[in-house]
């Protein structure tokens, strides 16, 4: 009986696919699943992730600034070549939080400034109601990076046990570690940084079986690094909140920027 079961589940391993590749879900800062997914529109969301810090109330609005000039810009583009600008994944996560209200300072403001430009040119309804004077400030400036990113840190192999079983001929960590930074556009002052990190494993499979229905119905197999680097970016962001939720202004004696308490002889 259990030599024609294991039979079946072998049957079924082939079905699925022969040495085939399967990937755990990325653990956001311990915790697993899935980490930014859904929508956002004003301060509603929908498909949000239950993991995700929210705020009652918001804090302000905010741009950010993808600098492509540094470092981990090239080497993440050089190993990651098919993933694109992590903006739209970390807006989205923005917006879904309610913490911050969100306006465009990247390339989409050429579309914006178009639409300027043709109502100056006349080119616009007269009620098109695109004068000066409308355009919303941005309180904040995020800023993220990426601190480290690897795949295949970490390996093992064998057999797992179970009905069926899974032998594994290879399997993988993909690992990374995210920076935020939240600056005071006023005052240049940062407000406040955070470091998350996420980590998941890549499985080389010769055959599916108990472990296989553990792992398949949640697991990937596409983008595993970019997955991840969306994990540890959702980490670094609810470190953030958290500790934003608690924020208390920094104080100087004499004021910020008025020579400070570190005397300089000379």
């Amino acid at each position: 009986m259990k030599k024609a079961l294991n039979t079946v589940v072998f049957s079924l391993a082939l079905g699925i696919g022969l040495a085939g590749c399967m990937s755990t879900g990325p653990s956001m800062g311990g915790s697993s699943g899935n980490t930014v997914s859904g929508g956002a529109a004003g301060g509603e969301s929908s498909g949000q992730n239950s993991s995700l810090e929210n705020c009652t109330q918001t804090l302000g609005t905010l741009s950010v600034f993808e600098d492509t000039h540094q470092d981990w810009w090239g080497y993440y583009k050089r190993h990651y070549p098919n993933l694109g600008s992590t903006l739209p994944v970390l807006r989205t996560m923005i917006q879904q939080s309610n913490c911050f209200v969100l306006v465009e300072r990247g390339k989409a403001m050429a579309a914006v400034n178009k639409e300027r430009e043709l109502m100056n040119s006349g080119e616009l309804r007269s009620n098109s109601n695109f004068g000066k004077g409308q355009m919303v400030a941005a309180d904040y400036t995020m800023q993220p990076s990426i601190q480290f990113s690897e795949k295949g840190t970490g390996g093992l192999g064998g057999l797992v046990g179970g009905i069926g079983g899974l032998l594994i001929g290879g399997a993988k960590s993909n690992e990374a570690a995210t920076t935020l930074l939240l600056v005071d556009n006023r005052s240049g002052v940062q407000v406040s940084s955070s470091v998350g990190n996420a980590k998941n494993w890549d499985f080389k499979a010769f055959g599916l079986g108990f472990f296989g229905a553990l792992v398949g119905a949640g697991g990937y197999s596409d983008t595993p690094e970019g997955k991840v680097i969306t994990a540890a970016f959702a980490d670094s962001y609810n470190h953030m909140v958290k500790a934003l939720r608690n924020y208390k202004a920094q104080q100087v004696e004499g004021g910020l920027g008025k020579g400070g308490k570190l005397t300089v002889g000379g």
